[in-house]
This record gives C-alpha cells, sequence and structure tokens, in this order.
C-alpha cells in the first residue's frame, strides 16, 4: 500500500459526507444518525483490513491489529469523530483517518507488530449537542460520570441525553469497572488550528504541552444615568471602568508575550442604549499558558488589577473564576520518538505547544501521552473554509506511520 495525498483527501471526503452540510461543511453531532453512520463507515473500513472491531458501552470505536509478542500491551491512536456545527473536513476526523491509514501502510508493508496497534473513533469531544465535552475520552479514563449528563438536553431538538444514546444503540459506562491497563502509549494527531506552522513553513508540529486555561466571569457595578444631565465628574460609568481593565490587563499580557494569551471574548452592557450612562458591563476573560505558576501569576495581577481599578472609580465588581485547568505536558519519551521519527523522514517539523484543547489532555494523565499537529491553512479552523495542504496531510500521516513503527514494531 502506498501513502498518498490522493488516498487521504478521498477518505476525508468520503467520511465527511456524514454530516454534510448544504454550505459544504459537515454537522456530526453525538449519537445523531449521521453520528451512527460515521462510526458504522469506520467499523467497516477497519474490517476490511482485517482489523478486530469494537464499541465500548458508550460508542467509542476501536479497531485492533493484534500484536504477537506482547499481547497485553496497546500503542492506541485517533481522535473523535463528532463535530461543531458547520465544521471543516480536518478537525477529528483527520486524526481518525491518519491512525486508520499508517496502521494500514504498516501492516502491508511489516506485517504483524511486537505490540497490538489500535485505532480510536472517539464518541465526542466538541460539546455541541448536549453541554458536556470529552464524553469520548473521559470515558475511557473513567472520569465521565452517569450524574454529569443524565437529564441534560440536547441544543438542537431538546432530545435528553440518555434517549439519544440508547436510541444511537448505547448506554452508559459501568462505573465499577476498571481502567484499561494495556495501552502503552496514546498518539493523536490534528490540524493545528493556528497559524504557526504555516508562518513558519513547517509541515508537522510535534506537541510538547498542551496549556493550561483559566476563565473567568467580571461584573461591573455603576449607576445608570441620564447621559445628557450627568455631568462627566458626577459618573459612575461601568464601560469607562471596563475599558481601563481591558487595557491595563491585555498591555500587561503583551509585555510578558508568548507563550500567554488573554483575550475578553464577551462583553454585555446595560441598559445598552445610546442615551443613557452604562450602569453595569459583564465581561468575559480567557487566559492561557503552558506554565501554571506563570499562568497563576498573571491571572492574579489581572484580579488584583480589576479591584484597584474598579475600586479608584468606585464601581462594584465580582469575579468568578469558572474554569481553571492545569497545563498538561506531553510525556517526553513518546515527544522524542516522534521527533526522531521525523528526523529519520526527513520531515518538515518543529517542537510546539498546542493553545486549544485535545482529549490528548485528558489521555495524558493517565496513559503516556502525545500530539502532532499540521499546518492550517491561514490558522482557520471550526469552519468549513478550514482547510490544510494535501502534501501537509501527507507529512502527517508519514510521521505517524514511522511513529508507531517505532513503538510497536521495536523492542
Amino acid at each position: 500500500m502506498q501513502l498518498t495525498e490522493e488516498v487521504i483527501v478521498d477518505m476525508l471526503n468520503k467520511l465527511g459526507s456524514y454530516g454534510e452540510d448544504p454550505s459544504g461543511g459537515i454537522s456530526r453531532f453525538l449519537y445523531s444518525e449521521e453520528w451512527v453512520q460515521a462510526q458504522q463507515f469506520l467499523k467497516e473500513e477497519m474490517e476490511k483490513e482485517g482489523l478486530t472491531t469494537r464499541y465500548d458501552e458508550i460508542g467509542n470505536l476501536f479497531g485492533k491489529f493484534e500484536g504477537t509478542k506482547y499481547p497485553d500491551e496497546t500503542i492506541l491512536s485517533g481522535s473523535h469523530v463528532d463535530t461543531v456545527r458547520n465544521a471543516g473536513h480536518y478537525d477529528g476526523q483527520y486524526g481518525i483517518i491518519t491512525a486508520f491509514l499508517a496502521i494500514k501502510y504498516l501492516k502491508a508493508k511489516y506485517g504483524q507488530p511486537l505490540r497490538n496497534l489500535e485505532v480510536v473513533s472517539m464518541a465526542e469531544e466538541e460539546g455541541s449537542r448536549f453541554p458536556t465535552a470529552f464524553w469520548g475520552s473521559k470515558n475511557i479514563v473513567g472520569t465521565a460520570k452517569k450524574e454529569d449528563v443524565a437529564g441534560k438536553l440536547a441544543f438542537d431538538n431538546g432530545i435528553p441525553f440518555e434517549e439519544a444514546m440508547r436510541k444511537a444503540g448505547f448506554d452508559f459506562r459501568d462505573e465499577t469497572k476498571e481502567l484499561r491497563k494495556d495501552i502503552k502509549a496514546f498518539l493523536e494527531i490534528h490540524n493545528e488550528q493556528g497559524n504557526v506552522l504555516e508562518k513558519e513553513g513547517k509541515s508537522v508540529g510535534v506537541v510538547q504541552s498542551i496549556v493550561g486555561q483559566r476563565r473567568f466571569t467580571v461584573e461591573l457595578t455603576g449607576q445608570a444615568n441620564h447621559a445628557g444631565t450627568t455631568p462627566m465628574g458626577y459618573r459612575k460609568d461601568a464601560v469607562f471602568t471596563a475599558g481601563k481593565i481591558i487595557t491595563e490587563v491585555l498591555t500587561e499580557a503583551k509585555q510578558v508575550g508568548d507563550p500567554l494569551v488573554c483575550t475578553f471574548g464577551k462583553m454585555e452592557v446595560t441598559p445598552n442604549v445610546v442615551n443613557v450612562v452604562p450602569g453595569k458591563v459583564l465581561l468575559t476573560i480567557d487566559t492561557r499558558h503552558t506554565d501554571k505558576e506563570a499562568l497563576v501569576s498573571f491571572t492574579d495581577f489581572a484580579e488584583e488589577t480589576m479591584k484597584r481599578i474598579a475600586k479608584e472609580d468606585e464601581i462594584g465588581i465580582s469575579i468568578d473564576m469558572w474554569m481553571d485547568e492545569d497545563p498538561v505536558p506531553m510525556d517526553e519519551n513518546i515527544v522524542n520518538v516522534i521527533a526522531n521519527s521525523c528526523d529519520k523522514e526527513g520531515l518538515n517539523y518543529k517542537l510546539m505547544y498546542s493553545g486549544a484543547g485535545h482529549d490528548s489532555q485528558v489521555l495524558a494523565p493517565y496513559y503516556p501521552t502525545a500530539m502532532l499537529f499540521v499546518s492550517s491553512v491561514d490558522g482557520i479552523s471550526h469552519n468549513p473554509d478550514e482547510y490544510t495542504k494535501p502534501e501537509d496531510l501527507l507529512e502527517g500521516v508519514k510521521a505517524m506511520a514511522a511513529s508507531l513503527y517505532e513503538l510497536a514494531y521495536k523492542e
């Protein structure tokens, strides 16, 4: 079997036909008819190649190529099959296809490995249909709980989570079962969803760490008043205070520099009319860094700054940190295996970090885990215009195949 651009693109298009939107994107939500069809397509493709397939209780699909010497050791690779609404053709499904094609290539060229090679098509990562995320990977590591989703309604049609799940043929995991002990490594490849690789002229990224995230909701409370009759010196203008906070915090973020990022992504102004001094502002803040101490240090600065400015302006303030996720380092040994494999193959790559969350961050605390990226044109993602050049798709499959060879075929 030859690894070619045409083979990769053809399989992307075939899988992308399940849930295809008239606009050209893909909408394939957890436990939907399109989701069931996509998983069945992948199952049939795996079985054509002689892989042993199975679903777990919640709908993660696995295809295994048995090892000859270490049957209790598995090298797992793959990604998630669900999408956001009107997604592109690469996020998630490229990772599944790459894992499958890499195993197919290795099977044809080298025969059976010493350790099991297994591809996984994870049930869900995006949280696009129900108010949950990482349902697939969290069930693999045993952190998903029935009470987290029971009774939750679908965003699209209001159907309860468990009804949709059972209609698709699945059910809740037996939470008394032990975790899998055979997984010796997990590898995930993904389109970058950023433009670092493209800007630097690289095809492949070897991910060393996934950023930690802290997210806040901030409410500023001043006093709504007449825009014409309230002198500037007498105002308690919540927007004025918000502007000062945004300017000072983002200026500091720019001074700190990469890999810190900080985003004020949402602002709600009350009463939000042209002739009233704004009495209330709701802000959201998203901060990310690869280093936990640096993330905490910056967010401490941001909180102190917001409180100080609010006090100076006589504005009430409440701060709610509703997300606090630590950075997740990738396994150093697996990262080295991937980097050395890229060197041997002569691939154009760089070591980097991931600024977005992925299933790998869920699996990494339990199993040795590492990620690869392929270049994204203009960094566009979660959009029908998402695109990776075929030659870069091929480089990603080569990197995956070479890495799986080192992990599964070598002593």
